[in-house]
C-alpha cells in the first residue's frame, strides 16, 4: 500500500513540475513569445464556440483536459525575468486561472452556454423577447467585419459577469449614472477613464514611496522600527491604498474595454453597466461582497468552489466553497511569482464566509439586518484590519513594486510628489518619525 501512494504521489509530482515547472526552470520571455501567450485563448475561444452549437456535449469534455494543460502549461513556464516585471507572472496566473475555469463552464453543462429565455443555443423561447438579466440590454446584430459565429463565440468567451446570459441570473448590476445616448456615453466614460487612471496613479506613486514595499524584491508592511500607534497607522494606510488601486485598477481597464467595444464594435451603451457599486458605501459584508464589490469572477469562484460545495453541503457549502475558491484562485495564481505559496491568502478569504454566517446569525437573533453606521464599521473591521495580512503577503513578494504605470506618464511622480517633497524641504517623513522616537 505504501508502495502505490508513493507511485502516485510521484506521478502527481512529476505531472504537476511538468505544467509548472520551478522559477529557475521556466523560460524567460522576450518579444517572439507574445504569440505563444496569445495562443491558449484559440482553444478556449473554440470551446465557447461549440457551447453556442448544439449536440457538442462530448466533444467538449474531450477538449476541457486540453485547454486546461494548455493555458496551465503555457503561463506557467513562460517568466518575465526582470523584476520590476514580476507582478506579470502573477497576471499570468491569474489568466491561467480563469481560462481554466471558464473551459470548465463551456464543458459540464450538456446543453451548452444559453443566453436568457434560450431553450437551446440560438433557438429563444418567444423569438421576439430575448431579454437580459438585470438591466443590461440583448447584444446588437454582430458588426459586418466579423462573422456571426466568431462574434457569437467572442461574446460567451468574453461575457464575465455574465449579462445576458443563464450563468449570469442573479448578479447584481449596478445601477447606471451616466446617459445612454452613445456620444454622451463615451464622453462620460472617458471623464471616468482619466479620473480612475488619475487616482490609481497617485495611489500607486505613493506606495511605491514605503522603502521596501515600493520595490519589486518586496518588504512587510508592518515595520518593526516603528512604535506601535506609526507602524500600524502605516500599514493600514498601505492596506487601504492598496485595496484602492485594485478598485480603481478594475474600473480603469473596464472603462477602456467599455470605450473600445462601444466605439468599435457597435456595442449599445446598455450592455456596459458599472462594474462597481460604490464598495466604501457598503454596510454589511453580504452586500460588499454580493453587490457593491466587482462580479467579474463570480462565476470562476463557483466553478472552483461554489458549485462542488452545493454537491456536499447544499448552501453553506456553497458559501464556504465560494470564497475557499477564490482564496486558492488569488493564491494560486500569486504562485506564480515564484516566491512560495502562502496560506494565509486563501485563510483570509475563507474566512468571510463565517464572517457572514455571523451576520446571518444577528439577523436572526434581533430580527434586523446588519447595516447602518455599525454595520459600516464592521465592515471597515473586517477588511481594514483583518485584511491587512492579505496585503502583507502580496507586498512581501513585490506587488508594490510592480511596473503598472510608465512613469513618463505619471502626473503623481512628476509634479505631486516633487511638490510635496518641496512643501517638506525634501524630508523624508517615515525616516523623520523613526529619528523622532
Amino acid at each position: 500500500m505504501w508502495r502505490i501512494y508513493q507511485l502516485c504521489h510521484c506521478l502527481v509530482h512529476d505531472v504537476f513540475r511538468s505544467l509548472v515547472p520551478q522559477p529557475h526552470e521556466r523560460i524567460p520571455i522576450s518579444g517572439h513569445h507574445i504569440l505563444y501567450l496569445l495562443f491558449p485563448l484559440v482553444p478556449l475561444i473554440f470551446m465557447g464556440y461549440l457551447a453556442r452549437r448544439p449536440h457538442t456535449f462530448t466533444l467538449r469534455l474531450l477538449l476541457l483536459p486540453l485547454v486546461v494543460v494548455v493555458a496551465v502549461g503555457t503561463y506557467f513556464r513562460f517568466m518575465w525575468t526582470e523584476p520590476r516585471f514580476n507582478l506579470y507572472n502573477w497576471g499570468q496566473g491569474l489568466l491561467a486561472g480563469t481560462i481554466s475555469a471558464k473551459a470548465i463552464d463551456f464543458a459540464w453543462r450538456k446543453e451548452g452556454m444559453l443566453k436568457v429565455d434560450e431553450v437551446r443555443p440560438g433557438v429563444a423561447r418567444k423569438p421576439d423577447a430575448v431579454k437580459a438579466n438585470g438591466s443590461a440590454r440583448a447584444k446588437p446584430s454582430p458588426p459586418g467585419l466579423v462573422p456571426a459565429w466568431l462574434y457569437d463565440a467572442l461574446e460567451v468567451t468574453f461575457s464575465c459577469r455574465g449579462l445576458g446570459w443563464e450563468f449570469g441570473n442573479g448578479v447584481h448590476v449596478p445601477r447606471e449614472e451616466r446617459p445612454l445616448e452613445r456620444t454622451s456615453f463615451l464622453f462620460a466614460t472617458l471623464i471616468s477613464f482619466v479620473k480612475n487612471y488619475l487616482v490609481f496613479d497617485l495611489l500607486e506613486s505613493f506606495i511605491k514611496l514605503v522603502p521596501e514595499v515600493g520595490t519589486p524584491y518586496g518588504g512587510t508592511i508592518f515595520k518593526a522600527e516603528l512604535p506601535f500607534f506609526y507602524r500600524y497607522a502605516l500599514s493600514t494606510a498601505i492596506h487601504v491604498a492598496t485595496g484602492s488601486c485594485i478598485l480603481t485598477g478594475f474600473k480603469l481597464i473596464y472603462d477602456l474595454v467599455t470605450i473600445f467595444s462601444v466605439l468599435f464594435l457597435g456595442s449599445p451603451p446598455s450592455s456596459w453597466p458599472p462594474v462597481m457599486d460604490h464598495p466604501w458605501r457598503s454596510d454589511s459584508l453580504h452586500s460588499f461582497w454580493s453587490k457593491r464589490w466587482h462580479q467579474v469572477l463570480r462565476e470562476t469562484f463557483f466553478i472552483f468552489g461554489g458549485f462542488p460545495g452545493r454537491i456536499i453541503a447544499g448552501n453553506i457549502g456553497m458559501l464556504f466553497g465560494t470564497f475557499i475558491g477564490s482564496g486558492l484562485y488569488h493564491e494560486c495564481a500569486a504562485y506564480a511569482l515564484g516566491r512560495g505559496f502562502d496560506t494565509l491568502v486563501p485563510l483570509f478569504f475563507a474566512l468571510q464566509a463565517p464572517l457572514l454566517l455571523c451576520e446571518k446569525v444577528w439577523q436572526r437573533c434581533t430580527g434586523h439586518r446588519v447595516g447602518g453606521w455599525y454595520g459600516r464599521l464592521w465592515v471597515y473591521f473586517c477588511l481594514m484590519i483583518l485584511g491587512q495580512p492579505l496585503s502583507n503577503s502580496w507586498h512581501r513578494r513585490g506587488l508594490g513594486g510592480g511596473f503598472l504605470c510608465p512613469p513618463s506618464l505619471s502626473v503623481a511622480r512628476h509634479f505631486i510628489i516633487p511638490f510635496i517633497r518641496y512643501s517638506f524641504n525634501g524630508l523624508d517623513i517615515l525616516d523623520s518619525i523613526v529619528e523622532s522616537t
